[in-house]
């Protein structure tokens, strides 16, 4: 019978494995008097995400310019080759950061000028309202959003659209407060004084 070789490993203090070949007929295999514990821990598969803004409106995802966490395949096959949104890079983080500063010292600028053109309405006073009279206090006709917007375009040449005018029903002479919805937060409130001629 031919002479085989023997492989010999040996487990050492050193971190590597040492190899012996010997012409021995019979293979053997040598471990150290050491015995080690090797411990698996299974790990649930890793979610592939990749962070992406979205250039326009996705239906059931987000808005444009949004920031989202999507699943790499979504991205890959879907937003990427549609266009619909761009891999996060920390350029792109910056640039977003400065529009959304941009903007919210837009909305800052309309909310303040807002402010300040309720503070003009308020201080104003009463503004005052003519209709033809009836029996008592009646009067022909209603006061409008329309007629409001006239009269202060009159008298304090300002436009107004009448969409942000909210009025009571007027049918009677007297005292009657209207608001203006100048912001979404700003809402002016102007005295009427309806009068019969």
């Amino acid at each position: 019978m031919a002479s085989s070789t023997a492989l010999s490993l040996s487990w050492s203090s050193s971190p590597c494995w040492s190899y012996s070949f010997n012409g021995a007929a019979n293979e053997t295999l040598k471990l150290s008097e050491r015995k080690f514990n090797f411990e698996v821990v299974a790990q649930k598969k890793a979610k592939k995400l990749r962070k992406v803004i979205l250039k326009e409106d996705v239906t059931d995802l987000g808005k444009q310019g949004q920031l989202l966490d999507v699943k790499a395949g979504f991205f890959r096959n879907f937003l990427l080759p549609t266009g619909k949104a761009q891999l996060m890079t920390p350029l792109l983080l910056k640039e977003l950061k400065i529009e959304d500063e941009r903007i919210e010292a837009e909305k800052q600028r309309v909310k303040e000028e807002a402010q300040q053109l309720a503070m003009i309405f308020e201080t104003v006073g009463a503004f005052k309202v003519k209709r033809k009279g009836g029996k008592g206090k009646l009067i022909f006709g209603t006061v409008t959003a329309q007629d409001l917007v006239d009269i202060i375009k009159a008298q304090l040449q300002r436009d107004i659209d009448k969409r942000i005018v909210s009025i009571p029903e007027i049918r009677e002479i007297g005292e009657y407060i209207a608001e203006l919805k100048l912001h979404p937060d700003v809402t002016a409130r102007v005295k009427l004084n309806v009068f019969a001629n």
